[in-house]
């Protein structure tokens, strides 16, 4: 039911709030301001209480015919009067006022003309008020029409100006209440202000009220609400922006804004195939072109210019920055260079390098390198790359291979011009002309210039004096140099950079965003960090594990099962491929997305946890680094020796009919000390607990020498021949044994029980 204020509905009735209140109390409400809040049943019952006063006032009101006049009765006229509305009542008692006046007047005149006759008997008196009533009718009717219509139109102007002085009076004695928004909590001084009040006299409010509290403390909504009623003010919560999502949310461009921007490309490939030496020899062909002096300063990116346009190159370890970038959800590259090597074919880092670009959907070119060397074989390495779905364009697929020579420099230009091709078949485009935002590729802490950021503007124009916010660092851009170590002022997409000014060093894959202000920076910054901190579960993704797979299926969240498969030689790992892609059914598809012989290794984790995957072993062991960095990223690792306990797991995982898992937990440890003989009962250990506690009906695990003689169920816990619940640490207790006797003394007893644990 809604509520109503009592000034409104004192507005509503057309009486002051005064009066209400004194009629709400009169009928037990408790109202003590005008801001109070009644309940609809109160405001019918007070709507009731005025409407019956009225009709009773009506009733006892005579009815006038034409003609005859009213007596006047002063007594009557006043309850009337007040029943009606407080404003007439006081506009009547005024004309009342002045009735008495000129009756007052004619009544001495009348007095002085009749001082002879004042001797005169009691029925004298009835023919003087005859004579005076004769005389005011015939001044009436002596009296000029027009100066009678006169008089009653300033009578008239003279009740009309009163009523609204009277008005006026009242709304300067309750004004109407104004209404504010505050946040959900809010300083004394900052709600001084908004109630246009000094902080001291709010101190003092609230110190009157038992609050012994500062200017500079914080009160919550209720509480500044009901101060602010004080003061005729009605506060209301502001709506919460979340200010992160003002920073971080995307907008919609029009493609009339959209220009063409130089395409960011990461080389990949196996350590000896000459990724390095292809770098070394794009980027010096460029400075032979370009600068005479060489690059000044290397920061992990660089631009080449081809033909007029310009090439962003990432000079980083290709799958690993690859990887963590994509872990974080930043997809900054967008033409991914495979470099093999003609005479050594594919190795196991290319094909993580190929599953980790094809994971990303990014356009992959193929440089088959080292093409200078006599053992060069560049159709071997076409025909191994079709087991990758990698088919040359040349044998009529649609990946572009490029044979290339870092040494003699042969085909670089060949493969720049495709690099050039493919990003305008991509038709790379983005906005120059807002707010900057982009990835950070490499940040260090510089001794004599502070936190260092290599960053990769993705969209907008970066420029010095931006406020930015990086991860949990923030700043202002003090400067900006580009990739020969030049000063810029500032930098647009696709441009790699280095920039000073943050306030700490961020970490390598987050993204940067320039905000409105430095305030507005500082503010996400340390919303960022509050909530890596408070909410860390529910920031990182829900990692996938065949433990919660199946609930996952029933809600809809996991349509593809992407798995990472290692085992001890290359056929465990097709055998297995073959038979898990066969478990694809019409609610989830079952994925293979990387195979490989040997130990699970760190980046196979860094794979599976920027994937969503699970990770499949058969006869290997995860790496100590590897196990530890899976923990970290919630990585669900299944190490079996029967590759068909893999294919009945998943299955059963998918029908959501997993075992379920217990877990051994130890209860307390006890030596035995003495041996008792009891018939009919066997073997009584008599024991000291020396740590945790021993409960009845639990496990035993009996050691004599390190070596287990015994495990099984204990029978009987005694403490002085009765049977208790539980023996705790430092007492003394006589143990039995399940179809055990074999006891000596000096043997170790530990208690412990299997606890299922929650999947």
């Amino acid at each position: 039911m809604s509520k109503t204020r009592i000034y409104e509905l004192a507005k509503q009735l057309g009486v002051t709030n005064k009066d209400l209140m004194a009629k709400l109390r009169s009928i037990d409400v408790e109202a003590t301001s005008h801001m109070g809040v009644l309940d609809g049943e109160v405001v019918a019952k007070v709507k009731a209480l005025y409407t019956t006063a009225k009709d009773a006032v009506k009733k006892d009101a005579p009815n006038h015919t034409e003609g005859s006049r009213p007596a006047p009765k002063h007594e009557n006229a006043k309850p009337q009067g007040k029943n009606e509305d407080g404003k007439k009542a006081d506009v009547k008692k005024a004309d009342v006022k002045k009735a008495d006046v000129k009756k007052a007047d004619v009544k001495k005149a009348d007095e002085k003309k009749a001082e002879p006759r004042q001797n005169q008997n009691h029925g004298n008196h009835g023919n003087k008020k005859d004579n005076k009533k004769g005389k005011q009718k015939d001044q009436r009717v002596r009296e000029n029409p027009l100066e009678r219509r006169r008089r009653e139109r300033e009578e008239e102007e003279a009740l009309m100006a009163e009523l609204e002085a009277l008005e006026a009076a009242e709304k300067a004695a309750n004004p109407e209440p104004q209404t504010k928004t505050i946040p959900e909590t809010i300083s004394v001084k900052d709600l001084a202000e908004i109630l246009g009040k000094k902080g001291s006299d709010l101190v003092m409010n609230l110190m009157k009220k038992g609050k012994m509290m500062n200017i500079n403390a914080t009160l919550d909504f209720d509480s500044a609400s009901a101060i602010a009623e004080e003061f005729n003010v009605i506060l209301e919560k502001e709506e919460e922006q979340d200010i992160m999502e003002a920073v971080f949310a995307e907008e919609e461009e029009d493609d009339s804004v959209l220009e063409e921007r130089p395409p960011v490309v990461v080389v990949m490939g196996h350590v000896d195939h000459g990724k390095t030496s292809l770098l070394d020899a794009i980027r010096h062909s460029d400075v032979t072109k370009g600068e005479a002096g060489g690059i000044t300063q290397h920061i992990g990116a660089y631009t080449v210019q081809i033909a007029g346009k310009p090439i962003t190159f990432l000079d980083t370890p290709g799958h690993e920055a690859f990887t963590a970038m994509r872990m974080r959800g930043a997809q900054i590259t967008d033409i991914a260079i495979l470099v093999v090597a003609a005479d050594d074919g594919v190795m196991p880092q290319t094909i993580e390098a190929i599953n980790h670009a094809k994971a990303a959907g990014v356009e992959i070119i193929v440089a088959i390198n080292k093409m200078d060397k006599p053992s060069a074989n560049p159709d071997r390495v076409k025909q191994e790359l079709t087991e990758y779905q990698l088919l040359a364009e040349d044998w009529g697929g649609e990946t572009i291979c490029v044979p290339v020579s870092a040494a003699s420099k042969d085909g670089i230009d060949t493969l720049l011009e495709m690099i050039t091709l493919v990003a305008e078949m991509k038709e790379l485009r983005a906005n120059p002309n807002k707010k900057a935002r982009g990835a950070i590729i490499e940040a260090q802490l510089d001794k004599g210039r502070g936190p260092v950021a290599t960053v990769l503007v993705q969209s907008g124009t970066l420029q010095v004096g931006d406020p930015i916010v990086a991860g949990c660092a923030y700043g202002k851009i003090r400067a900006m140099t580009d990739d020969k170590g030049r000063r810029v002022k500032k930098a647009g997409p696709s441009t790699p950079v280095e920039i000073l000014g943050l306030s700490e060093v961020p970490t390598a894959g987050d993204g940067f965003y320039v905000a409105e202000s430095d305030k507005q920076a500082r503010q996400v910054a340390e919303s960022i960090i509050a909530r890596n901190r408070e909410n860390l579960i529910k920031e990182t993704p829900q990692k996938v594990s065949l433990d919660d797979l199946f609930s996952q299926i029933q809600s809809g969240n996991m349509k593809e099962l992407n798995i990472v498969v290692k085992a001890d030689v290359q056929g465990s790992v097709e055998a297995v491929r073959q038979s898990l892609e066969r478990l694809s059914n019409e609610e989830v598809r079952v994925r293979i997305i990387h195979g490989g012989v040997g130990a699970v290794t760190e980046s196979d984790v860094m794979l599976a946890s920027a994937s969503n995957a699970i990770i499949i072993g058969f006869n290997v062991r995860p790496e100590p680094a590897a196990k530890a960095f899976a923990d970290e990223e919630k990585v669900d690792v299944r190490l079996y020796r029967v590759i068909y306990h893999a294919i009945e797991d998943v299955t059963a995982a998918m029908k959501g009919m997993l075992d379920p898992i217990y877990e051994e937990k130890v209860l307390g440890h006890a030596e035995v000390r003495q041996l008792f003989k009891a018939s009919g009962i066997g073997t009584i250990a008599g024991s000291y607990v020396k740590d945790g506690k021993f409960v009845r009906n639990c496990q035993v695990r009996i050691t004599r020498d390190g070596i287990v003689i015994f495990e099984g169920d204990l029978e009987s816990l005694k403490r002085f021949k009765d049977d208790v619940k539980e023996v705790t640490a430092g007492y003394e207790c006589g143990l039995v044994f399940k179809k055990f006797n074999d006891l000596r003394e000096g043997d170790w007893v530990e208690a412990f029980t299997m606890v299922e644990v929650p999947r």
